[in-house]
């Protein structure tokens, strides 16, 4: 009887420090292998496989697509990737965005539980929002081990807090004794996977994060997996499907851009602002055209065309104003309130 071998691990907001704990306190003959999933920038130089390694009696990589998993042996998804597992292989796919995220913790987490089922052991630590919840449903679903890092020690609790809220996890625990947990359960025999069917939501996501479909049978595989609704995506603009899930409420496109609520709403602050700085330079723009013609009627003596276009000149100013001060708010909950994780850029460099 196989044991748990597979050990999954993402992290956001405050990653670096909890998992450099994380793999320092695991022994060097591990029974299993560690994959881990970090948000960082998709222009990171890809420095976390080097950090961790400073501190793990583990060999620690940045995955390669179509390597052999091994045992006792650490993989890093690469920046802007995301990381997968099929069979007992690694891939390394530059799939849709999960979550605004790519590498996505959701979509490891999926594909350990669509090939590794009751072998696989789930860990969220620190971060924002609520990647790897959908995913850790999936594992528990396939009989797989969930482990949380209790979110009153974690410095941003939202993504254990957001799991522990959507289904009972096996263990939420302080970052310092979940490696001796993982130890001890890598050496213990996991349940016969026949016992947990793939449930067929899980083969098609993760099927979609691979990107190996044809487009009809992608845009077929996202309808089987809801009803169509009157949002659009953040990424490609195009129609989104609420998925049938009744303990989350998530969304797809056919192009495979996947959302929670939460990611949604981020989504869709971020397109707002785009278009409303936009708006900001055509206003600017329309204002300086404006002076430049008031500037030659004057010359020219064209009282009317002067008074017409400097009230123009007027109007697309204040319009503009009035905008730019909306976008410069700083209130919590504005539009232009920074994305949590962009703090992760400062701690990996």
């Amino acid at each position: 009887m196989a044991n748990h071998d597979i050990i999954v691990v993402g992290a956001s907001a405050g990653g670096v420090e909890a998992l450099t704990t994380l793999v320092r306190d695991l022994p060097g003959n591990l029974a299993a292998a560690v994959l881990i999933v970090l948000h960082i920038p998709s222009d990171s130089p890809g420095l976390l496989p080097g950090i961790l390694a400073r501190q793990s009696e583990l060999p620690v990589a940045s995955a390669v697509d179509r390597e052999p998993i091994k045992t006792a042996k650490i993989y890093v998804a690469p920046p802007d990737h995301h990381l997968l597992i099929e069979e007992r292989h690694l891939r390394v796919v530059h799939g849709p965005k999960e979550n605004l995220h790519r590498p996505s913790i959701d979509a490891l987490f999926r594909s350990a539980a669509r090939w590794a089922s009751s072998r696989t052991i789930g860990v969220v630590l620190t971060g924002a929002r609520d990647d790897g919840t959908s995913g850790m449903r999936s594992i528990k679903q396939r009989g797989g081990i969930t482990v949380v890092q209790d979110p009153r020690e974690a410095a941003f609790p939202s993504m254990p807090m957001s799991v522990m809220q959507a289904l009972k996890v096996d263990y939420s625990l302080p970052l310092r004794e979940i490696a001796p947990l993982l130890s001890d359960l890598s050496q213990q025999p996991a349940d016969a996977e026949g016992r947990y069917p793939v449930a067929e939501n899980v083969e098609i996501e993760t099927r979609i994060a691979q990107q190996e479909m044809e487009a009809g049978e992608l845009i077929k595989s996202v309808e089987k997996l809801g009803k169509i609704s009157r949002l659009t995506c953040p990424d490609c603009h195009g129609a989104l499907w609420e998925i049938h899930d009744d303990a989350i409420l998530r969304f797809r496109c056919h192009v495979g851009h996947a959302y929670s609520a939460d990611s949604l709403t981020d989504g869709q602050n971020q397109m707002l602002e785009m278009a409303l700085w936009s708006a900001v330079r055509a206003l600017e723009e329309q204002m300086l055209l404006a002076q430049r013609i008031v500037e030659r009627a004057r010359n020219a003596r064209y009282n009317r065309a002067v008074e017409l276009f400097e009230r123009r000149a007027r109007q697309a100013e204040a319009h503009s104003a009035a905008i730019r001060q909306l976008l410069l708010a700083t209130k919590k909950g504005d539009i232009a309130e920074p994305l949590i994780e962009d703090r992760d850029a400062v701690e990996i460099s």
